[in-house]
Order: structure tokens, then C-alpha cells, then sequence
């Protein structure tokens, strides 16, 4: 953590010097400007917000004491302030008391006195930055967040393990807890919970823990190792198989514990940190197991592609065709891959993306609507409420049937939309030269199939109803008009009289023409 400094002065030698004078860097300090009078200075602490300015006394158009009282005037948070001046007069010194300068330096300036100055005002400025921060978090969790994402002195650590009442100077591991309730993320709020379970389970053996509330319904802890072996035996693993099990039973619900690589200070735990992040990509490859090491899995590599084309593939094909005993063993293939593969999370990710695709695909090719699907949101969100991969696989599994089920839904409305539009063709065109085979090659199915499927649907076979129309159109001719045998044939879709002759004394038990002669009444 490093304090911004600018230094004003209207001499550029002066200004050098100091700047060349002190190993900056080495007491948190770096010089991020320069200004030539207190004009200037106003406009660069504006622009720079500098946390300490060092200012010449006297300087033109704006000396050092009135550059000092519009900054406190005029800003809330001003920063602090060393007045350096080459005058021996109490008068400027008084002056710059009453504008609480940090400290009133003459020149020449002495390197020691600075240095103790600086080192000083660099306690008050960790201060200054914990106790604004803290206006809108609890301190403890800022200290922590402190802590995680950036590097720090011995003195600043001391700092912050005082005010946490923590040792600074002790092993640690940051040890993240991840609660697998199958609830959205931030539904539940278990900080309490498991400070409580803390507080319970060190006893007497620590203050305080503090717990880092994180997203994604994880918890962090900074847990010193050696309060491990104050409260339970064995070694590391078995310890944190042990608290694991304990929150589980507490917490009423199931828990995965992810321990960062052990450090041997308070002010390395953002290694820890980081290395317990990196362990959370291996959630998925660690079959049964509910705590991992970073040190141990972290050694290991990842696999960041797809999942094998044929399974994918197969998959989507067993959906369509509704095969559940199929699907369902695909799936448990999938998953298996998952972990003999060693898939990280965003691997996981991107095969369940691509196969609601797929699915998605196939339902609007079948003029379906995917909004039909009601566990559709719950995957495409999965990754904020199924966090183990036994409940990944679980509500997937669950996904699979309702758009299998759903597809089968479809594809019968589909056949009964297109069987109705065929019988609505064959009533329009029956004295055409149409049969089974030209109208299955018009509506681009098989005739095997067509056939098939008219008479599920009509309880008849399509020739006999094909016929039945034209026997029924050919009786309403002779009755209306005095046309010829072959003439009533031909319009009624019959090439040869004589078979339609025949096959109307088939279905009416009497000739056409005894037809004819019934309705006009003759014998």
C-alpha cells in the first residue's frame, strides 16, 4: 500500500533534492507531482489526491500557510500536510500549528528527521484509510478485504492483526467455505451462522475469527493453523474433514471446504487467498470429495474443452427421439467425463450451454417455443444455485426429461396439424389421379409411414377412404346428371370405367347403373 505525495515548492532545486533525498518507495511513499506555488498545488491536488503534500512556506502568488487553509476550507477530506521553511520565525510556526500540520521542518532539511516524520505519519495515514473506508462496511470486513488484495508492511500488519485480534506472526491458511444449499445465491444469509459456529468451535482458544463474506454463497475464513491443533487430533486433512462435517451438521445443509496453500505470515495471506480461488476450479474433478487442498490439486492440470463430439451428439439425438433409458445413461457418461476428464468449471459451463442450444435448436426447427420449458431459466442460471456436480447433474437430468417429453409433444401436434392437412388435400383433390404415393412424395413423408399414420388417425386406410369419396361423388352425378358411365369414371378420378363399375357394386351392393334406375324410379 502506497501514499501519494506532492511537493510544492517555486524552486526546482529545492524540489529535486527532496525528491532525490529519501528512498521513497521503502516508506510506503511514492512522488506523484510537483507544484511551483499553491495555485498550482490546488489544481494538482484536485486532479491527484495526493495523501500528503509538502509545502515550501513562502512561495508566490499563493504561500504555503494559505495554500493549507483553502485546501481544510474547501475539502472534506483534506490531505495531511508538512510545512517546510528556511525561516526561524515561531510566528509561521504558530500559524501552521493552528492549520494542524503534521509537522513544521526547516531546511536544510535533516534526512533522519524527515525519515522518523514520514514513518510517523505513515501509521496515521493506515488509520485515516481504515476508518474512511469503514463508513460503509464493518471494520472487520474491510480489514480483510485489505488484507486479500494487496501487500503490506510489517507495521501495517501489526496494524491490522491488532484490530482484527489476530497474531500477525503465525502460520495461516485462507480457508473458503462454499454452502451448497441449492438456493440462489444471497437468499440465505449464513454469516451469522457460521460466526457463531467459529466462536463455538475455538472456544476459548481465540477472540475472534473474522469471516469474509464473499458472492456466489461462499464464506471466507483467515484461520490460523495452529488453533487446528488446539481444539481436535490427526493431521491437516482429517482436521478439516472434521470441521467440515461439524458446519454441515450446523449449517443444515451441505458444505464444500476449499484450504487455501498455508503461508508463514499474516501479511502473505493473500497467497492463500489467491491459491484457495484457484482451488474452487477443481470442484467438479474431485469425485466424492468435499475438501480440497490447493496444495494438492493445484498441481494437477485442467481440461478447458468440450465434451467428446459422438457423446454430445448421441445426446441430442436420444432427446429427440425421446429414448429415456438412452438419454439418461448418456447423461451419466457426460458427468463421468467431467471428472475422469477433469473438466474446470467453465468447461462444465460451456457443455450445458451447448446442448440447451442443441435442444433449443431442435424445438424451434419443430415450430415448438423453448419457453415452454420451465426448468429452462434454472440451467441457463445454474451456476448461481448448483454449486456440487451431483445437483448439476440432478436438475439437468430433470431438464432432459421435460424437453424430451416436450419435443414428443410437439411432434404429435406436428403429425396431427400435418395429418390434417393431407386429409384436407385428398377431400379437395380425390378426382384427381392422386394415390398414397404421390401424396406422402408431396408432403415429403414415406408412404409406408403415411399409410400408417392415416389410419391411426381416421381408423380407415386411405385407399378405402379415397375410394369412399369418389363412390360418394359419382352417386351425386348420376343423380344430377345424365352423364355416361366412363364420363362419371373419369370425373370422379377413375382412368378405367369398367374398375370403376366395379368397385361401386362392390361398396354399394348394386351397379351404377341399378343406381341410376332407383332413383328415377324405374325397375
Amino acid at each position: 500500500m502506497m501514499y501519494k505525495v506532492l511537493i510544492v515548492d517555486d524552486e526546482i532545486f529545492v524540489r529535486r533534492g527532496l525528491i532525490n533525498l529519501m528512498d521513497w518507495n521503502s516508506l510506503q511513499y511514492e512522488i506523484c507531482g510537483e507544484a511551483e506555488n499553491g495555485e498550482q498545488a490546488i489544481e494538482m491536488i484536485d486532479k491527484l489526491q495526493p495523501d500528503l503534500v509538502i509545502a515550501d512556506i513562502r512561495m508566490p502568488i499563493l504561500d504555503g500557510l494559505e495554500l493549507i487553509k483553502r485546501v481544510k476550507e474547501e475539502r472534506e477530506d483534506p490531505p495531511l500536510f508538512i510545512i517546510v521553511s528556511g525561516y526561524h520565525d515561531f510566528t509561521y510556526a504558530q500559524k501552521a500549528l493552528r492549520y494542524n500540520v503534521q509537522d513544521y521542518i526547516l531546511k536544510p532539511i535533516d534526512e533522519e528527521e524527515l525519515e522518523t516524520t514520514l514513518k510517523k505519519l505513515a501509521v496515521t495515514l493506515n488509520q485515516k484509510r481504515i476508518s474512511t473506508i469503514t463508513l460503509e462496511k464493518p471494520i472487520k470486513e474491510t480489514i480483510i478485504q485489505t488484507l486479500l488484495q494487496s501487500e503490506h508492511s510489517d507495521l501495517d500488519i501489526e496494524h491490522l492483526a491488532s484490530v482484527l485480534l489476530i497474531p500477525a506472526e503465525a502460520e495461516y491458511s485462507y480457508v473458503l467455505i462454499e454452502v451448497q444449499d441449492i438456493q440462489t445465491d444471497g437468499t440465505i444469509d449464513y454469516a451469522p451462522i457460521l460466526k457463531a459456529f467459529v466462536a463455538n468451535y475455538f472456544g476459548e482458544h481465540v477472540h475472534t475469527l473474522p469471516v469474509h463474506v464473499r458472492d456466489q454463497n461462499q464464506y471466507g475464513l483467515l484461520l490460523p493453523i495452529f488453533l487446528l491443533q488446539y481444539v481436535s487430533s490427526g493431521n491437516m486433512q482429517e482436521q478439516f474433514v472434521r470441521l467440515r462435517g461439524l458446519l454441515v451438521k450446523d449449517l443444515g445443509t451441505d458444505v464444500a471446504v476449499f484450504v487455501g496453500k498455508p503461508v508463514d505470515h499474516l501479511k502473505d495471506i493473500a497467497h492463500s487467498f489467491r491459491s484457495a480461488n484457484e482451488s474452487l476450479n477443481y470442484k467438479f474433478t474431485e469425485k466424492s470429495k468435499q475438501v480440497i487442498f490447493a496444495e494438492e490439486v493445484l498441481t494437477t492440470s485442467l481440461y478447458y474443452f468440450d465434451v467428446d463430439e459422438e457423446l454430445h451428439s448421441k445426446l441430442i439425438n436420444e432427446i429427440e427421439e425421446n429414448q429415456s433409458e438412452a438419454y439418461e445413461a448418456t447423461v451419466a457418461a457426460i458427468f463421468a467425463q467431467f471428472q475422469d476428464k477433469r473438466f474446470a468449471p467453465s468447461a462444465v459451463a460451456n457443455t450445458i450451454t451447448r446442448s440447451l442450444i442443441g435442444i433449443i435448436n431442435i424445438i424451434r426447427q419443430m415450430e415448438g417455443s423453448e419457453e415452454e420449458l420451465k426448468l429452462l431459466d434454472e440451467l441457463l442460471s445454474w451456476q448461481r444455485k448448483y454449486r456440487s456436480l451431483s445437483q448439476l447433474q440432478h436438475i439437468y437430468l430433470q431438464f432432459v426429461h421435460e424437453a424430451a417429453a416436450y419435443l414428443a409433444e410437439v411432434r404429435s401436434e406436428q403429425k396431427k396439424g400435418n395429418i390434417e392437412k393431407i386429409k384436407k388435400y385428398i377431400d379437395a383433390n380425390f378426382t384427381e389421379n392422386i394415390n398414397l404415393k404421390s401424396i406422402a412424395s408431396k408432403f415429403y413423408l414415406n408412404s409406408v409411414y403415411l399409410g400408417q399414420l392415416f389410419r391411426k388417425t381416421y381408423g380407415v386406410y386411405f385407399n378405402e377412404y379415397l375410394l369412399s369419396l369418389r363412390i360418394e361423388e359419382a352417386k351425386r352425378l348420376l343423380r344430377q346428371k345424365d352423364l355416361r358411365m366412363y364420363e362419371v369414371a373419369e370425373k370422379v378420378g377413375f382412368q378405367n370405367a369398367d374398375y370403376f363399375v366395379t368397385q361401386f357394386e362392390k361398396l354399394e351392393k348394386m351397379t351404377p347403373t341399378d343406381y341410376r334406375n332407383k332413383m328415377l324410379g324405374k325397375k
